[in-house]
């Protein structure tokens, strides 16, 4: 299963909120939903995440075995 609690450590780690990435950068506020809840995003939309947040993949998600 792909976990993205990283994702919300490099957040608070960057000091971004999630209402910066809606309204300052445009991103989906249903990705963000869909990111809440485990569901699948989009490679595309994973590469703007690390454009945005200047990090790298694994920053934002990892494959967790043990699920």
């Amino acid at each position: 299963m792909i976990s993205y609690e990283p994702f919300y450590q490099t957040l608070l780690k960057k000091s971004i909120t999630e209402y910066h990435l809606i309204y300052k950068e445009g991103l989906s506020a249903n990705t963000l939903h869909r990111m809440k809840n485990g569901l699948p995003i989009t490679t595309k939309t994973l590469d703007t995440l690390c454009f945005i947040l200047d990090c790298e993949v694994s920053d934002i998600l990892f494959h967790d075995k043990t699920q």
